[in-house]
């Protein structure tokens, strides 16, 4: 059997050793999950990018902080009817 050794940042190792236990799984374990499925897929599993979730986009996370200082503020309760989303979705 072969010996693979790579180097890692020790708080990523630390946080993915603690996230893997969470899954039952260990380091080995993983790796050669993420090897299989690279061989199975033909190339990486997952889709390498420079573009950033837009969820976590600097507007929407101006209006998340606004919407969290208001619910804070406890003005945070507006109810609104479907009829009242559903225009709302199309505007």
């Amino acid at each position: 059997m072969a010996q693979v050794n790579i180097r890692i940042d020790d708080d990523l190792k630390n946080r993915v050793d603690a996230l893997f236990d969470e899954l039952g799984l260990n380091m080995t374990t993983a790796f050669n999950m993420f090897v299989r499925q690279t061989l199975r897929q033909g190339g990486i599993p997952f889709e390498i990018t420079t573009k950033t979730d837009p969820f976590y986009s600097e507007a929407n996370m101006r209006v998340l902080r606004a919407s969290i200082a208001d619910m804070d503020a406890g003005r945070g309760i507006v109810r609104k009817s479907l009829e009242e989303l559903e225009t709302m979705e199309n505007e």
